[in-house]
């Protein structure tokens, strides 16, 4: 039988495929609920990428989802190219040392 935790996961898998950059915070990307999510979603907006994001405060199966299928216990959660980059201290590490940009062909 199909849980909706299974279902929630498929979902996943789909939006990180049909979106090259993927990000699991809290809150939105005009409307950040917390300051790790915060601050991913000023580097992605100061380096000019296109990415769409997801609310796991506004869907609780979603929170539990996105931890299980990553593998990863916390939020936000970045994906580009559907791989698993890593939380805000990975994303921001790899925009200091330039990784990030490169990564994203970003300046």
């Amino acid at each position: 039988m199909t849980t909706d935790l299974d279902t929630k996961k498929k979902e996943i898998e789909s939006q990180i495929k049909s979106n090259r950059v993927m990000l699991y915070m809290k809150g939105t990307k005009t409307e950040p609920m917390c300051g790790f999510s915060a601050q991913v979603v000023q580097i992605l907006n100061h380096l000019g990428v296109d990415y769409d994001t997801r609310d796991v405060l506004s869907d609780d199966v979603l929170r539990q989802a996105i931890k299980e299928f990553s593998d990863w216990p916390t939020i936000p959660q970045l994906y580009i190219d559907g791989e698993f980059v890593g939380g805000c201290d990975i994303t921001t590490e790899m925009f200091h040392s330039g990784e990030l940009q490169q990564l994203l062909g970003a300046n």
